[in-house]
């Protein structure tokens, strides 16, 4: 098969991060690499021609035209015309296919002639606005899918890209959407108002096909998204040994949003391992750390969920023995990596785009290829060994432990005796009082703000603690079921009442 040519524009100096992203991307990608091939081949243009030549050639040997524009409007020519418009204008007189991405919110501090070439293109058929570079991946991956299945040369598209059957707005969360726009706006610079519809959030984030909702929108803000993807969580077990035996001593299954996955994961691993507490030297608070730092720890789960084959019926698999933490996904990475090369910055090819780029904007990845040579630099540090990665039937990551080892302690213990989300003595951790030295736990947080404020809401209290609205929901169900607090009133405008526990006769 002839493969598709594309055409990347842009050539200011703005976009030298985002083109060679997205270079690398689409010549890594298994499926990319099958159907298409990036033109220009090289930065610099063929011997023999002027550069404004020889890259208007480019686009007439291109089948779709990809425009990356900016702030900067570039060079200008006799005519007054830079480079990228006369790119852009070559590709309507030949009618390419265009795809063009405005980098930064709506009538930002741009060039009065790029303000005047942005204004000629048709809003919501060939433009796009985008923030970061994993949004311009996830816009560009789809909008090439979808060509190539506009012209019936390819069958389905990528998983999370594909329609997800049966599923409507109603069956997204609207507030973990609007909760969404406020923290990508805050830690991503997300070009969006905060009130923005949610479908036209979707369509920003190309979470809509032909339409219909996505598996990526399902898995990223659905209500209820194993209704619809079963296979989508997260099984975590706790050994106390070194080998997989039954019974298990903890065991859970989490559902929810990727958020939620990633957010209840973590917490089950670090309410696990051991906690030490140094003495309190040069300040009045001691030190604080746990036996595998947390950033590894989430890093390992979030490539997990990101990169997984959600259409395997296997689930991530998070397992903590004495000796390791393994977290093992039904995927692997693209096939130029070895898994020697994973511990070495290189090309961020995520096997789920759509999803990697909102993961990103919520800050659960970088999106640059270093999230697994990053582990490796904080083991080190950690004084742990470096994480082991395995490429098979799955991709597996192995963390060694070494619980406390030389360090001056005033107490070892796990973080359960901090803060955990364990379904076993839920009751009596529920009912305990803090103690003086002590962190408080999620659920005693939890308590003291709805004894402060007993109209909070999941979203109100998920930005006071840090967690997800589903985070907040799974607590709240468990402090409801230990009796601890309870809902009076209607859904929406009642109000929490805590029920302070009762002391034993003395």
């Amino acid at each position: 098969m002839t493969p598709i040519r594309i055409f990347l524009s842009g050539v200011q100096r703005e976009f030298a991060l985002e083109r060679e992203r997205l270079r690398d991307y689409l010549r890594g990608d298994p499926l990319m690499r099958r159907f298409v091939e990036v033109l220009p081949r090289e930065d610099a243009p063929a011997c023999g021609r002027r550069p404004d030549r020889a890259y208007l050639d480019e686009v007439e040997r291109c089948d779709i035209y990809v425009g990356l524009w900016g702030r900067e409007y570039g060079s200008e020519d006799a005519c007054g015309l830079s480079p990228t418009e006369r790119e852009f204008d070559r590709a309507v007189e030949l009618d390419r296919h265009r795809l063009v991405f405005v980098k930064g919110a709506e009538g930002g501090e741009r060039h009065p002639k790029m303000h005047a070439l942005i204004a000629r293109t048709q809003p919501g058929m060939v433009r796009r606005r985008f923030a970061t570079a994993a949004e311009l991946l996830a816009g560009v991956y789809t909008g090439i899918v979808r060509h190539l299945e506009a012209g019936e040369l390819l069958g389905s598209g990528p998983f999370d890209a594909a329609q997800c059957s049966g599923a409507t707005l109603d069956d997204l969360d609207v507030e973990d959407m609007y909760r969404f726009i406020r923290i990508a706006r805050r830690t991503r610079g997300l070009p969006l108002p905060l009130d923005t519809p949610p479908p036209d959030l979707l369509r920003h984030l190309n979470l809509l096909n032909r339409g219909r909702l996505t598996n990526a929108a399902m898995l990223l803000f659905g209500q209820a998204p194993q209704r619809f993807l079963l296979s989508s969580e997260i099984k975590c077990a706790h050994f106390h040994g070194t080998e997989v035996a039954r019974p298990i001593p903890y065991y859970r299954v989490f559902k929810g949003t990727v958020f939620a996955l990633v957010d209840q994961a973590v917490d089950f691993v670090m309410g696990k391992i051991a906690l030490s507490v140094g003495i309190r030297a040069e300040s009045a608070r001691a030190p604080v750390e746990c036996e595998i730092p947390k950033e590894v720890v989430t890093e390992a789960i979030v490539n997990a969920v990101a990169h997984r084959d959600y259409s395997d019926s296997g689930s991530v698999q998070v397992m903590l023995f004495a000796d390791r933490l393994e977290v093992l996904n039904a995927g692997r990475p693209s096939p130029h990596l070895t898994a020697e090369g994973l511990g070495a910055s290189h090309p961020s090819i995520p096997a789920n785009p759509l999803l990697a780029a909102s993961l990103h904007l919520m800050k659960y990845g970088e999106k640059t290829g270093t999230g697994t040579a990053e582990m490796v630099r904080r083991c080190v540090e950690a004084g742990l060994p470096e994480p082991e990665f395995e490429v098979g039937d799955g991709f597996l990551v192995r963390i060694r432990r070494q619980s406390g080892e030389g360090a001056t302690q005033e107490l070892v213990a796990t973080q359960d005796s901090l803060d955990t989300t364990q379904d076993i003595g839920d009751s009596a951790q529920d009912r305990r009082q803090p103690t003086p030295g002590r962190r408080p736990t999620t659920r005693e947080r939890i308590v003291d703000h709805l004894r402060a404020t007993p109209t909070l809401t999941r979203r109100g209290l998920a930005e006071l603690i840090g967690i997800t609205p589903d985070g907040i929901k799974y607590h709240l169900a468990k402090l409801r079921k230990a009796g601890r607090i309870r809902h009076v009133g209607p859904t929406k405008k009642g109000r929490w009442e805590v029920m302070d526990p009762v002391e034993p006769d003395q």
